[in-house]
């Protein structure tokens, strides 16, 4: 799922992606539901394609955003009471083991729980990968018995 949830660089919150086209591709707010094409020169991330430091090994955006939901039960959290450095640092270290102080900034931390709260109030509570893993490998056998 989170492949194709997208985040912009320029422009607030989160988006999925709808469809894509010779140099653009068309998304829609999580938020509001409005569609708009983005181009190509626009600096564009797949949340699946994000992953934080540790001290040992890299670790992807949705394990992180697993754990998450595991500790708060999928509702979404109050980034107000999360706003000191001690605070951010406390969160981050209940939900990820062994994160890089050094290289995850209090503004990654901030961006994580915005976006967690995005795709909670979007209904999006399963972060997981391996589904999206399988089902990119069933599409083409699907594609394969229709020929």
């Amino acid at each position: 799922m989170l492949r194709k949830i997208l985040s912009i660089s320029g422009r607030p919150g989160l988006y999925k992606l709808v469809s894509y086209g010779k140099n653009m591709l068309l998304v829609e707010g999580l938020a509001d539901k409005k569609r708009f094409p983005v181009h190509s020169r626009e600096r564009v991330m797949s949340l699946g394609d994000i992953s934080i430091f540790t001290t040992t090994e890299d670790v992807p955006l949705s394990n992180v955003l697993e754990n998450i939901g595991k500790k708060y039960e999928n509702k979404a959290l109050d980034a107000k009471a999360l706003s000191t450095p001690d605070q951010l640092h406390e969160f981050i270290g209940e939900v990820l083991e062994n994160w890089d102080e050094e290289r995850v900034h209090n503004s990654d931390i901030k961006k994580i729980i915005a976006w967690y709260n995005v795709l909670v109030g979007a209904g999006i509570t399963d972060f997981t990968a391996k589904e999206e893993e399988e089902n990119a490998e069933e599409a083409p056998a699907e594609d394969e018995k229709k020929d």
